[in-house]
């Protein structure tokens, strides 16, 4: 055993050997560790404090599953995890490299195709990490890992089973790294949770930290960082060209002014020249070399250089000789996003917009030519006048009323004027709804104008426990906010998904009872599936 364990870490996890301690974050404690099949892995063990809060396991389950619907190319790989272990922990393929931060600590800043591949990288990253309906919440340089196979991103998504939990977060404290933080982020007063739009202001610290080794909004406490943050505009000396101008926007105060993760990609292959810390490069060849799905990496791996002082000051001469690649490399990753990226959750083509909570953080994945844009204000989209807009995308970016309708009883949803969602035929006017994109989830409203009164679904908890699904409010919140996973196909050939409320389960049919209701399924299959029929524009 190495001797990097403490005295009181554990000898085992489960089926997993444990071998040595990788860090601590405030989240817990990461170690490497030997699966039952000889499989080096990185265990992630959360603090002992949660390990009776009923709440913190319920998010943790929730956010494990989300994770594990990432596609894994440019991440680290969720492979097993057991929330209700004493402690609870994740388990994660264990990524060979050096963290951004450690290799601008020992190199310096980066510049030209070296700087440029991490932007691409970690664009990339965040665009599948988005797409799956996942949010990071703390990104910064170390945990984006430059590994052999491509950047990796690390620590996704499991931030918010923690900072969502209040037993476990103090007045005004909040997970993730001050530097790296978007002002909505301390914006504790509203309740209101952070979306995609606040790992896009991070991505762009980050490769503002990349391309001069310093924050750009560096204060000399944390406290006079949150409010450079906030007041101030981004230093961001020594980094020019178009790689600026998206970190410029990225860095906007206001969310909806930020682009998606997409559009930050998109942004990045089009480049005219990457130019970065004042050293210009040209831009790889215009036709990158095919690639393989098959080729993709995983994605929420843990450090592979453990810390300690054998460790110290040392650079892998093999790193330099990466690094020297990293822009060919991350460009050949990138060809990989049109026909990989979302995996389950390509959503006809169209991943879901990036942002959640109550502000749209700005417009639809594009898709080319036929791409649609958005209205901050609304959260809907608008297709350009030129562009021939797939029906689909048009569905989910809420611009067509749809039935809903339940695949395994060949019924439709229908919300009549006493406010209980029922199932029928479709014919009346009250199973005609539209998908209101609210960042990566949804709100589902009655478009009929007889229902003026909580026109919107959402989930009702009685005195027993039972959830179920009712008229509400418009209003996001825990209880209106859902999810739209893809799960095959129903008996037309229509896309047919999971409809899913992060708070409460998935939208489920009750043969015995014959009604909706809502509740988790543990690791059961979804058993209720939806797809969507087109009844006109809005």
């Amino acid at each position: 055993m190495s001797g990097g364990l403490r005295p009181g870490d554990p000898a085992r996890l489960g089926g997993y050997e444990v071998l040595d301690r990788l860090g601590d974050g405030g989240m817990g404690s990461v170690f490497l560790a030997r699966s039952p099949q000889g499989r080096r892995v990185a265990v992630k063990v959360v603090r002992a404090d949660l390990s009776h809060d009923e709440e913190f396991r319920g998010r943790f389950r929730s956010e494990v599953n989300r994770a594990r619907q990432v596609p894994p190319f440019c991440t680290a790989e969720v492979l097993d995890a057991d929330p209700d272990h004493d402690p609870p922990y994740l388990v994660v393929e264990y990524v060979e490299g050096p963290s951004l931060a450690q290799v601008v600590r020992e190199q310096g800043p980066l510049g030209g195709a070296h700087l440029h591949g991490i932007a691409v990288g970690v664009a990339t990253a965040l665009t599948a990490i988005h797409g799956a309906g996942v949010i990071h919440r703390d990104l910064k340089p170390a945990n984006v890992l430059v590994a052999p196979g491509g950047i990796k991103v690390i620590d996704f998504g499991i931030a918010r089973a923690f900072e969502a939990t209040s037993q476990h977060t103090r007045t005004n404290q909040m997970v993730g790294t001050v530097s790296y933080m978007a002002p909505e982020r301390f914006d504790t007063a509203s309740g209101r949770p952070a979306g995609p739009a606040a790992d896009i202001f991070a991505w762009g610290a980050l490769v503002a930290y990349a391309a001069t080794g310093r924050s750009p909004f560096g204060g000399d406490s944390p406290t006079a960082t949150a409010m450079r943050i906030l007041t101030q505009p981004p230093d961001l000396t020594g980094l020019g060209g178009p790689l600026r101008d998206l970190v410029s926007r990225a860095l906007e105060k206001d969310p909806a002014a930020r682009p998606t993760s997409r559009e930050l990609l998109d942004g990045l292959l089009t480049a005219a020249s990457p130019v970065g810390a004042g050293d210009p490069a040209q831009l790889l060849g215009a036709t990158p070399p095919r690639v393989s799905p098959a080729a993709g990496g995983g994605d929420q791996g843990a450090r592979s250089t453990p810390s300690g002082p054998a460790k110290a000051g040392r650079a892998d001469p093999r790193r330099r000789g990466w690094l020297t690649a990293l822009g060919a490399t991350a460009a050949v990753v990138a060809v990989l996003v049109p026909a990989f990226l979302f995996g389950p959750q390509l959503l006809s083509g169209q991943s879901k917009q990036d942002g959640t909570g109550s502000t749209p953080s700005g417009s639809p994945a594009t898709t080319g030519p036929a791409a649609t844009t958005s209205t901050p204000a609304s959260g809907k989209s608008s297709a350009s006048p030129s562009a021939s807009v797939d029906p689909a995308q048009a569905m989910l970016a809420g611009q067509r009323r749809v039935l809903l309708h339940v695949v395994e009883i060949d019924r439709d949803l229908s919300l009549p004027s006493h406010g209980e969602v029922e199932v029928g035929n479709g014919t009346g006017k009250d199973a005609l709804f539209v998908l209101e994109p609210v960042g990566v989830d949804y709100m589902i409203k009655s478009v009929n104008p007889e229902i003026a009164h909580r026109p919107c679904l959402g989930v009702k908890v009685d005195s027993e426990g039972y959830s179920a699904l009712v008229g509400a409010d418009c209003r996001p919140s825990k209880a209106t906010l859902f999810t739209l996973y893809r799960d095959g196909k129903d008996d037309k050939g229509r896309p047919a998904y999971g409809i899913i409320n992060d708070e409460y389960g998935p939208v489920q049919w009750s043969p015995t009872k014959s009604e909706i209701f809502v509740e988790f399924l543990g690791d059961a299959p979804l058993n209720t599936t939806f797809s969507l029929v087109d009844r006109g524009a809005v």
